[in-house]
């Protein structure tokens, strides 16, 4: 007799599953470890022992060779033997932060910053209005004109003419070059927690956003300790805190040194910090006061902030820390610069950044 057998279903396999689990724990660890694919391993083999993740049928030398299969981790160099992460993995961690923080998201069309402006625009809407010198064909209601047509002149003497004509109502859509600020200075990892590492994963979910969602959108990221310079989207798994002071001054000179070269009109910066300035520098020299709020460095990021907000660069502080002279250093800091600040624990933080990163609505720029 002709039928069907049904089993219980195992989505690719037992293995497969033991391998999805294993490759969502090892990213953890790896941007836990700054990339460093060895100290992950040895983090899971321990973690292994203790809760047995892996199976009699598959070990942890099956997830590492299924690991260098599959493309996620290589070994560049025979002499040298050593794994590193590859393009795909640092693709993979993006894309994990982006679900981890802001949830499912699936690509949108580009320059997706909605404003209150109708015209010229991306994004097509369900209005139509008759048509006017200078609108763009493509933006032309076809149905909708050859039924004017149709209506005005009849079959017999059918004829198109431009009174006929309607045009779909767009909406503009904004473009933003956003700077993200991250502090590195070594309070982010003091008083035994990890403040680095949610700054990460968020500066990472932020950039894969950008590049699906946004894609007419710019992002640099820069990191300021003693000093601040500029970091690519692939370095953020690695990036490390060091025994820095916070120059928050150096930060902000070089966020709108970058954000002068675009030309897009809407711009902002997000400063994701645990601490006060603590340091500035005078010539080659350094000016440092871990101690209290320095009258000198306090001065100086103020002016900073003061002129980015001539220069019409919101800046949004994100605190992870809410000790009460330091709140009211950041509201005197947002006060000056006409910008906005979130004291948020590090759970919330990535929930605040996508929130206000959606809400910004530039002006409008053409």
């Amino acid at each position: 007799m002709q039928g069907w057998r049904f089993s219980e279903y195992t989505p690719d396999g037992e293995n497969g599953n033991v391998f999805e689990q294993m490759l969502k724990l090892f990213q953890e660890l790896l941007v836990f470890t700054s990339g460093d694919v060895r100290e992950a391993l040895s983090w899971m083999t321990e973690l292994d022992k203790e809760y047995e993740l892996t199976t009699s049928e598959y070990g942890m030398a099956d997830f590492i060779q299924e690991l260098i299969e599959k493309g996620y981790i290589e070994n560049p160099d025979d002499d040298n033997p050593g794994y590193r992460p590859t393009k795909k993995m640092e693709i993979a961690l993006r894309q994990k932060a982006l679900e981890d923080i802001f949830g499912q998201l699936k690509k949108s069309k580009r320059g997706n910053h909605n404003t209150n402006f109708t015209g010229n625009g991306d994004e097509h809407t369900s209005d139509r209005r008759p048509y006017q010198f200078g609108d763009r064909l493509d933006n032309i209601a076809i149905s909708d004109s050859l039924k004017n047509a149709y209506i005005n002149n009849g079959l017999d003497d059918f004829r198109l003419t431009q009174d006929d004509l309607e045009v779909r109502e767009t909406y503009f859509q904004s473009q933003m070059s956003t700077v993200l600020m991250i502090d590195i200075s070594h309070s982010m990892i003091l008083y035994g927690e990890d403040r680095i590492t949610p700054a990460k994963k968020v500066a990472m979910a932020l950039a894969h956003l950008i590049q699906t969602r946004y894609p007419k959108d710019t992002l640099d990221i820069i990191v300021f300790g003693n000093d601040s310079w500029q970091i690519e989207v692939k370095d953020l798994p690695y990036l490390q805190v060091g025994p820095y002071h916070t120059n928050t001054v150096a930060g902000l000179e070089l966020a709108m040194n970058l954000l002068s070269r675009r030309k897009n009109p809407n711009k902002q910066i997000f400063m994701i910090t645990d601490g006060k300035p603590t340091c500035i520098k005078k010539g080659n020299s350094y000016y440092k006061n871990s101690f209290g709020l320095d009258k000198q460095i306090i001065r100086r990021t103020l002016n900073l902030a003061a002129r980015c907000r001539k220069l019409d660069i919101p800046v949004t502080t994100f605190m992870i820390a809410k000790d009460r002279y330091l709140v009211d250093f950041v509201e005197k800091f947002t006060q000056a610069n006409n910008g906005k600040a979130f004291y948020s624990s590090l759970q919330g933080l990535g929930q605040f950044i996508f929130r206000d990163y959606k809400h910004n609505k530039g002006k409008k720029g053409r």
